[in-house]
């Protein structure tokens, strides 16, 4: 497994201009957006031992990232729909 932060605009380089309105305007998106940045340090950093943690708990992380990340895609689709 790589060891790659999961940056957001890298992830989805295609919403760029639409993620950083929706940071703007909508205080839910900007909310989960700063969790889920927040987490993915985290996790990168557990991944290459800056801060280690215990297996379960950099499982669990992934786990709460990818959940956030399906959400975040999910309003973003939904508001390029919209707009």
């Amino acid at each position: 497994m790589g060891h790659t932060p999961h940056e957001l605009i890298v992830e989805f380089p295609e919403h760029a201009e639409r993620m950083h309105q929706l940071r703007e305007e909508d205080a839910h998106f900007a909310r989960l957006y700063e969790e889920y940045h927040d987490l993915n340090r985290a996790v990168h950093r557990a991944e290459t031992n800056v801060e280690p943690v215990e297996d379960l708990a950099e499982v669990e992380m992934r786990k709460r990232r990818m959940v956030l990340k399906d959400e975040l895609y999910r309003m973003l689709t939904a508001a390029a729909a919209e707009g």
